[in-house]
């Protein structure tokens, strides 16, 4: 499993957080509070363990991720690759070829970035609470009002920390793509250096510049 199927599910995710609008008055309360708290965070850092199944076609991948986010900027470890986002350029880095992808981030208002998955909700998908199957987290089902891409997703809260504590994804190719946090870290220090690609530390790289 590439990398760019987990940024693709993130991304999606992205879209569903950005463009949610609850229905339920109890769902549409939850979810602001746990945006109006990720927003209150200088950065957040995140341990996530990301897996990819469909039973039909008999597939299971499983891979280790982890996201840091500041504001517009991210940079994500999965898979043998790392991607990083300033807010302007995002830089994809390919370690087994040691080659480095160098595309500009566009229409950036509508952009559907990593740091959206934890921090935007707005509106257009129907939200609603459902059974959780974990005591200790709120279950929301987001599903979309028109044709995309995914059919629904299930959020998991953490009742006491209203913090986002898992996410699942279903779409229509019969993909479930399930994410589940391990650590949470809050107001991690961070500086522009971290958002940023440095040539230098990487001797021989071969940078393709898409922009």
């Amino acid at each position: 499993m590439k990398v760019k199927t987990i940024l693709t599910s993130l991304f999606i995710f992205s879209a569903i957080l950005s463009f949610s609008q609850a229905k339920d008055p109890k769902a549409s309360a939850l979810l602001e509070e746990v945006s109006k708290k990720a927003k209150s965070f200088k950065s957040i850092k995140v341990e996530l363990s990301y897996s990819m199944e469909n039973t039909k076609a008999k597939i299971n991948e499983e891979k280790a991720v982890t996201l840091l986010v500041s504001g517009d900027k991210y940079k994500m470890f999965a898979a043998g690759q790392t991607v990083i986002c300033d807010g302007k350029t995002i830089w994809t880095y390919i370690k087994e070829s040691n080659e480095v992808q160098v595309n500009a981030l566009e229409n950036k208002d509508d952009a559907l970035t990593p740091s959206k998955l934890l921090t935007s909700y707005n509106a257009s998908y129907k939200s609603k609470i459902i059974k959780s199957s974990d005591p200790t987290a709120e279950a929301v089902e987001l599903t979309p009002n028109t044709s995309k891409n995914f059919t629904k997703a299930i959020l998991g809260i953490d009742k006491a920390k209203k913090q986002i504590k898992s996410f699942t994804l279903f779409d229509k190719g019969g993909n479930t793509f399930s994410y589940k946090v391990k650590t949470y870290l809050t107001d991690v220090p961070v500086t522009d250096a971290d958002f940023t690609f440095d040539a230098k530390k990487f001797p021989g790289v071969e940078v393709i510049d898409m922009r």
